[in-house]
């Protein structure tokens, strides 16, 4: 079952911009290029499988009322930093959008049994010479 790839509706988006940290001269502490991205997991539109796989994620950038909260600050610009943000939000979807391949258990075959038991009486035989030796 291939699904086609999830999109994320631009309004379920909050973006703010924030000071950004570091280095920068005087220019960190007048220009807010930074973005600070929140983007509420159970109130989105995506499916419930895929809202379900997502929550269960152990990331810390996800609070505990399911708000997935990013923030970008690797760029000069503003607009360069919320593209960022958004293509680090669509990755993380990326990778909870297709299910888990299910486990099937599988038995070992006829011939890996006998070849396990063989090796298991050869080690057997020479450990039984390893005895005392009788008169």
């Amino acid at each position: 079952m291939l699904r086609p790839p999830l999109l994320i509706d631009p309004d379920e988006v909050e973006i703010s911009a924030i000071r950004a940290q570091g280095a920068g001269g005087q220019n960190v502490n007048k220009v807010s290029s930074a973005v600070h991205l929140r983007y509420d997991i159970p109130a989105s539109s995506l499916p419930a499988d895929v809202k379900e796989r997502l929550l269960a994620l152990r990331d810390s950038r996800i609070t505990q009322e399911g708000v997935l909260v990013l923030k970008a600050q690797q760029h000069r610009t503003q607009e360069m930093n919320r593209a960022d943000a958004l293509a680090r939000l669509q990755a993380v979807i990326d990778t909870v959008a297709t299910p888990p391949r299910v486990r099937r258990a599988t038995k070992p075959t006829y011939g890996s049994k006998q070849r396990r038991l063989e090796g298991k009486s050869q080690r057997a035989q020479i450990k039984s010479l390893r005895g005392r030796v009788q008169d």
